[in-house]
């Protein structure tokens, strides 16, 4: 080799070097930095965490049971209101003439019905006289003193004399339902007139005006909405997956996003029995354990449970869990190498432990976290933690 082959020799085989050194030591050759702890027996406090918007228990929705014009609004939004507090008015707009007509119209059913009365009392006074003329008849034609013609008369006499009975009494009838109907009527359209007089069926808080005076709303539209600010509550929803155990009467801690440093104590009221088929989640109604100052109408909340603590089992912690493959395990550091070993969870707490049910023995060792993605090939070295 000629001295100018030599110097390129010189100078290409300590770079050489110098890569596959760096290669191994950091580069994509190098070994894995891994952090590791051991499979350990320890008590598990399940826990679940929802998220949720705070609701009112009961709202009262104050609208006309008849189509009119709002012509005055006597609250406003944010005003405590009591029982039978005026909230607004509705335009009657002909109801008064209506119970008017429908009072002359049953004045005028009475009328008609003592005149029925009367003329009963002349149909029968003209029944009886008919029927004492009949019978005097009918013994002076036994005699032979008068004519069958005459008998004849008579008993046409008497009859229609019963006809007009019957039809005064039906007069009478007809005029008595009459009135009853115009009287219920009447009645009917007073209960309405009143109800266009808006007023509060409770105490609380008025939340929403829903339309504003001159409005045209129509028969059960709401124009004033009132919650009772004592009776709030969360509507939280939980994974299906971790919601075993939840129950009513259980602790939680709220915490709101107003207050996200401020936890609120409180209880789950009920689980819903049906829950939500298409987000997978179980729906959980939380209360409040305080009625102090609460939260605005459809804050967000984040909701813990705690739920019953299970007996000491095996743990490990959450962040050495992966899936590979579609299978749920570990990463098992044995002799020296790497093998992805399936497992069976249980419970988890929210300090970042999982229950383990099937996979794994006592004080074997696992990955929990690694600075890249793993194999069973990977080279890895033992780290106290990663950056």
């Amino acid at each position: 080799m000629s001295r100018r082959g030599w110097a390129m020799l010189a100078v290409l085989v300590p770079m050489l070097l110098l890569f596959a050194w760096v290669a191994f030591r950091s580069g994509p050759l190098a070994p894995v930095n891994v952090t590791v702890a051991k499979v350990e027996d320890r008590n598990v406090a399940p826990a679940l965490f929802g998220i949720g918007t705070v609701e009112a228990r009961y709202t009262q929705k104050v609208g006309p049971t008849a189509a009119g014009r709002v012509t005055m609004l006597a609250v406003d939004v944010g005003d405590m209101v009591q029982p039978g507090q005026l909230l607004a008015q509705i335009d009657p707009i002909d109801l008064d003439q209506r119970i008017d007509a429908a009072a002359g119209g049953a004045a005028r059913s009475v009328a008609l019905e003592q005149a029925a009365a009367a003329q009963i009392a002349d149909a029968t006074a003209r029944v009886a006289l008919a029927r004492s003329q009949a019978a005097r008849t009918e013994q002076l034609k036994s005699g032979g003193w008068v004519t069958d013609a005459l008998v004849d008369q008579r008993r046409q006499e008497l009859a229609a004399a019963q006809a007009s009975l019957v039809a005064a009494q039906a007069n009478r009838n007809a005029a008595a339902q009459d009135r009853g109907r115009l009287g219920s009527e009447r009645a009917a359209l007073v209960e309405q007139r009143a109800n266009l007089r808006l007023v509060a069926p409770r105490a609380g808080l008025v939340v929403r005006r829903a339309v504003e005076p001159g409005t045209t709303v129509v028969a059960g539209q709401a124009v004033v909405e009132i919650i009772d600010p004592a009776q709030l509550w969360i509507n939280v929803r939980f994974d299906q997956t971790q919601s075993a155990g939840l129950a009513a009467g259980l602790p939680v801690r709220i915490a709101l996003r107003s207050r996200p440093d401020a936890a609120l104590a409180g209880t789950i009221e009920r689980v819903e029995p049906m829950a939500d088929a298409l987000t997978e989640e179980v729906l959980a109604k939380a209360r409040f354990a305080s009625s102090g100052a609460l939260p605005s109408i459809g804050e967000l909340a984040e909701v813990t449970v705690a739920l019953p603590a299970r007996a000491k089992t095996r743990a490990i912690p959450n962040a050495a869990v992966h899936r590979v493959d579609g299978q749920t395990g570990v990463w098992v550091i044995h002799d020296g190498d790497l093998a992805f070993a399936p497992v069976k969870l249980g419970a988890q707490d929210l300090d970042g432990w999982v229950q383990v049910l099937e996979g794994l023995a006592k004080g074997e060792r696992i990955v929990v976290h690694s600075a890249r993605s793993l194999s069973a090939r990977s080279r890895f070295s033992i780290v106290d933690a990663l950056p």
